[in-house]
C-alpha cells in the first residue's frame, strides 16, 4: 500500500514538482537514459509475455535473409538476424533491439528539440513521449515500428541540422537515416517528399533543390530503394501489390466509415493517452490554420507532423487504417508543442494534466501482466495480453504428437501465418514450418519460399484450423494416406480448434490452387 501511495503521489505531481522534474532531467540526462534502458530491458526479461504473431513472423524472415519480403522491406529481419546470431533465438534476443532502438528514438527526439529550441524543451518533449503508452510498446515489441521510429527521429535531427544550422555534412547523415527508415517501412518515403515540399515553398532555400547538399541527401534514399525494387521485380511486384491493397480498398458505406473512424480515433486516444492526444490534435489544427505565419523551422515540423497526421485522419474516413500508422507523425507535433510551451513561465494545465494521465497509463501498461493475473482476467474480453499467450502451449501439445508418432516428418499448417511462425519459433529445435494457402493466392512470405528439399515419400504433420476441415483436394491428393491424430483447443477462438493429422507418403508437393 505504501508503494501504491507513492505512485499515486507521483502521478498527482503539482506544477512546481513537474517543473523540478524537468530541471532534474536536464541535469541528469545521461542517468535518465540509462534508467530508461534498464527498465525496458528488465521488462523484456521479466514480463513473461510470448512473442506476438508479427514478431515470430519477422523472426522467421530473419532465418532467410533477403533484400525484401512479401509485405515489408528487410530492415526488421536484418536486425533480428544480427540479434539472434549474437544471442540465440530466444524471446529476449528478438526483443532486445526494440529497447535499444527506442532509446535512440528518445535520444534523437531530445536532440532535435534541444537544437531547435532549448534543452528545457528537449526534456519536455522527452517527458511527453515517455508519457505516451505507445512508447512502451515500441520499447519491447520488435516489429517494423521500432526501427521506423528510430530512423525517422534520426532523420528529423539531421535534417534540422542541415536546414537550420547550415551543417552541410548533416545532409548525408540525414539521407542515410531516411534510407534506413525506407528499408524499415515504405511510409518513410513521405519524409523526402515533405523535405521537397518544404524547400519548394521556402523561397530562401529553394536553390537547395539543385544543390550538391540536397543530392547527398537523396542519394542514400535512392540507393535504399534499389534492393527493394530489384527484389520486387523478381517477385512480380508482390510487395507493391500488397501495399496498393491498403490504399485502394473498397470505399466503405457511411455506417462502416463511422465505425472505422471511431475505432481509429479510439486507438489514438489509447496509444497517445486521451489528454495528450487531444492536445496534439488541437495544436496541430492551429498550426495548419496559421501555416504561413510560422517560422521556417515550425513549417518544416508542421509538414513532417501535423500535415501527415491530418492526411492519415482523412484517409481513415474512407477506408480502413491501422492505429499504428500515425505513430512517427507525432514526433514533430511533440517537438512543436514542447518548443512553444517551454518558453512559458508555467506549463499550462492541459499539458501537465496530460503528462500525469499519460504516466499513469504507462504504469498501468507496464503492470498489465500482473493486473490480469491478480484480477483473474486471463483470456477474458478485458485481457489485452491474450495475443502474447498460448503459442508455447500450442507448440508443446503439437510436439507431444510428434513424440508419439515420430519426429522425422516435416510440418505443414493450414491457417493464419502467425500459427506457422509461432510453431516454428516455439517447437523444439525451431524447425522450418511450411504453410499451405487455401485461397490459392500469395498471401504471406511462406508462399514465396519453396518447400523442403527432396520431400517425396516423406510424411508430414498437418496442423489445421477447424475452418479448413475437410481438407482441400490439393492436400489430400498430395499424400497416399492421411489420418487424424486429435484436436488441440484454441483458447483464443474456442469454435476454431486445431486439428493434428499425420499425412504419409508424399506423392507431390502441394501447389497453390483455387478452392474446390
Amino acid at each position: 500500500m505504501r508503494t501504491l501511495r507513492k505512485l499515486t503521489t507521483t502521478l498527482l505531481l503539482p506544477h512546481p514538482m513537474l517543473t523540478s522534474l524537468l530541471s532534474l532531467s536536464e541535469r541528469r540526462l545521461i542517468w535518465l537514459f540509462i534508467g530508461i534502458l534498464t527498465v525496458k530491458i528488465g521488462y523484456i526479461v521479466g514480463n513473461g509475455l510470448e512473442l506476438i504473431g508479427d514478431e515470430s513472423y519477422y523472426w522467421d524472415w530473419s532465418r532467410q535473409p533477403d533484400w525484401c519480403y512479401y509485405s515489408k522491406p528487410p530492415m526488421v529481419a536484418w536486425i533480428i538476424a544480427v540479434a539472434t546470431t549474437l544471442g540465440g533465438s530466444s524471446v529476449e534476443s528478438v526483443r532486445l533491439p526494440a529497447a535499444i532502438l527506442n532509446l535512440l528514438t528518445l535520444v534523437y527526439l531530445y536532440k532535435t528539440t534541444s537544437a531547435l529550441y532549448s534543452p528545457k524543451a528537449g526534456c519536455l518533449a522527452l517527458l511527453m513521449l515517455i508519457a505516451m503508452p505507445f512508447n512502451v510498446l515500441l520499447g519491447f515489441i520488435m516489429t517494423i515500428d521500432a526501427p521506423l521510429c528510430c530512423f525517422w527521429a534520426m532523420s528529423l535531427y539531421y535534417l534540422a541540422q542541415a536546414l537550420f544550422k547550415q551543417r552541410d555534412k548533416a545532409w548525408l547523415w540525414a539521407g542515410c537515416a531516411t534510407g534506413a527508415a525506407v528499408l524499415s517501412k515504405q511510409v518513410a518515403l513521405l519524409l523526402p517528399l515533405m523535405v521537397l515540399i518544404f524547400l519548394a515553398l521556402e523561397q530562401n532555400r529553394r536553390q537547395l533543390l539543385l544543390s550538391r547538399c540536397f543530392f547527398s541527401y537523396l542519394a542514400p534514399v535512392l540507393l535504399s530503394l534499389i534492393p527493394i525494387l530489384a527484389w520486387n521485380a523478381e517477385h512480380d511486384w508482390v510487395m507493391y501489390e500488397h501495399s496498393k491493397h491498403h490504399l485502394t480498398q473498397e470505399v466503405l458505406n457511411l455506417s462502416a466509415r463511422a465505425s472505422q473512424a471511431a475505432s481509429f480515433i479510439g486507438y489514438q486516444l489509447l496509444l497517445i493517452s486521451p489528454l495528450l492526444c487531444v492536445l496534439v490534435i488541437s495544436d496541430s489544427a492551429k498550426r495548419l490554420r496559421h501555416f504561413k505565419q510560422l517560422n521556417a523551422a515550425e513549417q518544416f515540423l508542421t509538414l513532417t507532423g501535423p500535415v501527415l497526421l491530418a492526411g492519415i485522419f482523412l484517409l481513415n474516413i474512407g477506408q480502413k487504417t491501422q492505429g499504428n500508422w500515425a505513430v512517427p507523425f507525432y514526433f514533430s507535433a511533440i517537438i512543436l508543442i514542447s518548443g512553444s510551451y517551454s518558453q512559458l513561465k508555467t506549463l499550462p494545465n492541459s499539458l501537465t494534466n496530460g503528462i500525469k494521465l499519460g504516466l499513469g497509463l504507462v504504469l498501468i501498461t507496464y503492470a498489465l501482466p500482473l493486473l490480469i493475473s491478480v484480477f483473474n482476467l486471463t483470456n477474458s474480453p478485458l485481457d489485452p495480453t491474450s495475443r502474447f499467450k498460448y503459442w508455447r502451449q500450442l507448440a508443446t501439445q503439437v510436439d507431444n504428437y510428434r513424440q508419439q508418432h515420430g519426429q522425422d516428418a516435416f510440418i505443414i499448417t493450414l491457417g493464419h501465418r502467425f500459427m506457422t511462425s509461432e510453431l516454428a519459433f516455439y517447437l523444439p529445435e525451431q524447425p522450418q514450418v511450411y504453410r499451405y494457402e487455401t485461397t490459392g493466392q500469395i498471401a504471406s512470405q511462406y508462399e514465396l519460399w519453396p518447400g523442403p528439399n527432396d520431400p517425396i515419400g516423406h510424411s508430414a504433420y498437418l496442423i489445421v484450423e477447424h475452418k479448413y476441415i475437410p481438407l482441400p483436394k490439393a492436400i489430400t491428393n498430395a499424400f497416399e494416406h492421411i489420418q487424424t491424430l486429435g484436436q488441440i483447443e484454441n483458447p483464443l477462438d474456442i469454435s476454431n480448434p486445431y486439428h493434428v493429422l499425420l499425412a504419409q507418403g508424399l506423392k507431390q508437393w502441394p501447389v497453390l490452387s483455387r478452392p474446390d
